[in-house]
Protein backbone atom coordinates (compact mmCIF):
# COMPACT_ATOMS: atom_id res chain seq x y z
CA UNK A 1 0.00 0.00 0.00
CA UNK A 2 0.94 3.49 -0.81
CA UNK A 3 -0.27 6.96 0.34
CA UNK A 4 -0.40 9.28 -2.97
CA UNK A 5 -0.30 13.13 -1.74
CA UNK A 6 -1.78 15.66 -4.64
CA UNK A 7 0.56 17.89 -2.88
CA UNK A 8 -0.66 20.71 -5.43
CA UNK A 9 -2.44 23.14 -2.82
CA UNK A 10 -2.67 20.67 0.12
CA UNK A 11 -2.42 22.21 3.48
CA UNK A 12 -2.10 18.51 5.12
CA UNK A 13 1.60 17.15 3.74
CA UNK A 14 3.36 16.83 6.40
CA UNK A 15 0.63 15.77 8.68
CA UNK A 16 0.01 12.84 5.96
CA UNK A 17 3.88 12.20 5.95
CA UNK A 18 3.74 11.92 9.73
CA UNK A 19 1.16 9.01 9.78
CA UNK A 20 2.85 7.71 6.69
CA UNK A 21 5.99 7.06 8.26
CA UNK A 22 4.43 5.70 12.10
CA UNK A 23 2.20 3.15 10.17
CA UNK A 24 5.78 2.50 7.53
CA UNK A 25 4.39 3.33 4.55
CA UNK A 26 5.66 4.73 1.41
CA UNK A 27 4.49 7.78 0.89
CA UNK A 28 4.04 9.75 -2.83
CA UNK A 29 4.18 13.44 -3.32
CA UNK A 30 2.98 14.63 -6.52
CA UNK A 31 2.84 18.04 -7.12
CA UNK A 32 3.54 20.18 -10.93
CA UNK A 33 6.64 22.78 -11.62
CA UNK A 34 4.46 25.54 -9.95
CA UNK A 35 4.49 23.92 -6.69
CA UNK A 36 7.70 21.98 -6.68
CA UNK A 37 9.11 20.93 -3.41
CA UNK A 38 10.70 17.74 -1.89
CA UNK A 39 10.13 16.20 1.91
CA UNK A 40 12.35 13.78 3.50
CA UNK A 41 10.90 10.37 4.02
CA UNK A 42 9.10 10.80 1.35
CA UNK A 43 9.58 10.43 -2.68
CA UNK A 44 8.28 13.32 -4.91
CA UNK A 45 7.31 13.02 -8.26
CA UNK A 46 6.65 16.55 -10.20
CA UNK A 47 5.17 16.70 -13.20
CA UNK A 48 4.91 19.74 -16.08
CA UNK A 49 2.50 22.35 -15.39
CA UNK A 50 -1.04 22.23 -16.95
CA UNK A 51 -4.61 21.24 -16.04
CA UNK A 52 -4.94 18.29 -14.28
CA UNK A 53 -1.28 17.06 -15.22
CA UNK A 54 -0.40 15.83 -11.32
CA UNK A 55 -4.24 14.12 -11.29
CA UNK A 56 -3.89 11.88 -14.47
CA UNK A 57 -0.33 11.43 -12.89
CA UNK A 58 -1.36 10.15 -9.97
CA UNK A 59 -4.32 7.89 -11.03
CA UNK A 60 -2.14 6.39 -13.53
CA UNK A 61 -0.06 5.18 -10.20
CA UNK A 62 -2.26 4.30 -7.92
CA UNK A 63 -3.33 0.92 -7.02
CA UNK A 64 -5.91 -0.99 -5.26
CA UNK A 65 -5.60 -0.12 -1.98
CA UNK A 66 -3.88 2.33 -1.99
CA UNK A 67 -4.65 6.01 0.11
CA UNK A 68 -5.32 9.15 -1.72
CA UNK A 69 -4.78 12.62 -0.29
CA UNK A 70 -6.75 15.20 -2.56
CA UNK A 71 -9.10 18.04 -2.76
CA UNK A 72 -10.06 17.69 -6.23
CA UNK A 73 -13.20 15.42 -6.23
CA UNK A 74 -12.51 14.57 -9.90
CA UNK A 75 -9.41 12.86 -9.00
CA UNK A 76 -11.23 10.88 -6.12
CA UNK A 77 -13.77 9.55 -8.85
CA UNK A 78 -11.35 8.21 -10.55
CA UNK A 79 -9.65 6.97 -7.87
CA UNK A 80 -12.29 5.20 -6.39
CA UNK A 81 -12.70 3.26 -9.79
CA UNK A 82 -9.24 2.18 -9.51
CA UNK A 83 -10.23 0.67 -5.85
CA UNK A 84 -8.17 3.27 -3.82
CA UNK A 85 -9.15 4.89 -0.70
CA UNK A 86 -9.56 8.67 -1.50
CA UNK A 87 -9.58 11.12 1.49
CA UNK A 88 -9.92 15.03 1.27
CA UNK A 89 -7.82 17.60 3.46
CA UNK A 90 -10.73 17.53 6.38
CA UNK A 91 -10.79 14.14 6.78
CA UNK A 92 -14.09 13.13 4.53
CA UNK A 93 -13.57 10.24 3.17
CA UNK A 94 -15.27 9.93 -0.80
CA UNK A 95 -17.30 6.71 -1.31
CA UNK A 96 -19.10 5.39 -4.25
CA UNK A 97 -21.86 6.59 -1.83
CA UNK A 98 -21.69 10.45 -1.82
CA UNK A 99 -19.20 10.54 -4.94
CA UNK A 100 -21.70 11.56 -7.29
CA UNK A 101 -23.53 14.31 -5.16
CA UNK A 102 -20.19 15.88 -4.75
CA UNK A 103 -19.60 15.67 -8.77
CA UNK A 104 -23.07 17.54 -9.53
CA UNK A 105 -22.20 19.97 -6.49
CA UNK A 106 -19.01 20.80 -8.75
CA UNK A 107 -20.42 21.06 -11.58
CA UNK A 108 -23.55 22.99 -10.63
CA UNK A 109 -20.57 26.09 -9.19
CA UNK A 110 -19.03 26.23 -12.30
CA UNK A 111 -22.18 26.71 -14.24
CA UNK A 112 -22.61 29.68 -11.46
CA UNK A 113 -19.54 30.97 -11.89
CA UNK A 114 -19.20 30.99 -15.82
CA UNK A 115 -22.51 32.55 -15.84
CA UNK A 116 -20.78 35.41 -13.82
CA UNK A 117 -21.93 34.69 -10.21
CA UNK A 118 -20.28 34.56 -7.37
CA UNK A 119 -19.92 31.46 -4.55
CA UNK A 120 -18.58 32.07 -1.17
CA UNK A 121 -15.26 30.16 -0.48
CA UNK A 122 -14.68 27.83 1.94
CA UNK A 123 -13.77 29.32 5.57
CA UNK A 124 -10.55 29.90 7.43
CA UNK A 125 -8.75 26.55 7.65
CA UNK A 126 -7.91 25.98 11.11
CA UNK A 127 -6.52 23.02 13.79
CA UNK A 128 -9.71 21.75 14.05
CA UNK A 129 -9.49 20.76 10.26
CA UNK A 130 -5.96 19.42 10.36
CA UNK A 131 -7.13 17.43 13.19
CA UNK A 132 -10.10 15.92 11.85
CA UNK A 133 -7.51 14.80 8.52
CA UNK A 134 -5.57 13.66 11.27
CA UNK A 135 -8.20 10.93 12.83
CA UNK A 136 -9.78 10.36 9.99
CA UNK A 137 -6.44 9.57 8.07
CA UNK A 138 -5.06 7.51 11.35
CA UNK A 139 -8.19 5.67 11.01
CA UNK A 140 -7.84 4.41 7.37
CA UNK A 141 -4.42 3.90 7.36
CA UNK A 142 -5.28 1.16 10.76
CA UNK A 143 -7.86 -0.20 9.29
CA UNK A 144 -6.90 -1.21 5.98
CA UNK A 145 -3.07 -2.22 7.07
CA UNK A 146 -5.20 -5.51 9.07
Amino acid sequence: MTLLIDADGCPVVDIAMRLARRHSIECLILCDTAHEFSKEGARTITVSKGADSVDFALVNLVKKGDVVVTQDYGLAAMCLARGAVPLNQNGMAYTNDNIDALLHQRHTAQKIRRGGGRLKGPNKRGAEQDRGFEAALGKILTEVLR
